[in-house]
């Protein structure tokens, strides 16, 4: 379970999105069943491009499945896996932001 590894703030990011974002979709699968784009441990620093790439298939296909137009996560290892990994497959018209980047343009 994440808990071992973590807090597992599932909820909190979610409320802060259904705040304002009424249209937001989750992926599925989601929260404790959410694959890994393939970016974590700091693999972004490391030689491995081709095994990131690999590994973050599935992650696009998720991404793909969701309709998304923009990526919102909180975690850094993520937004720049997630951004490498849309370039790389061609989808370069879904946007990557951080949780709170879209909270400070809904302040503006």
């Amino acid at each position: 379970s994440a808990e071992k590894f973590g807090q597992a703030y599932f909820k909190e990011p979610r409320w802060i999105l259904d705040q304002f974002v009424p249209d937001w979709v989750d992926f599925y699968p989601c929260q404790d069943n959410q694959y890994c784009c393939g970016g974590g441990g700091g693999t972004m620093l490391t030689p491995f491009k081709k095994e990131r790439e690999h590994y973050g298939r599935r992650k696009i296909e998720q991404i793909k499945r969701s309709g998304a137009e923009i990526i919102v996560t909180p975690c850094h290892s993520c937004h720049g896996q997630i951004k490498a990994l849309l370039s790389v497959y061609g989808l370069t018209n879904i946007s990557v932001k951080y949780l709170w980047e879209i909270v400070a343009e809904a302040l503006i």
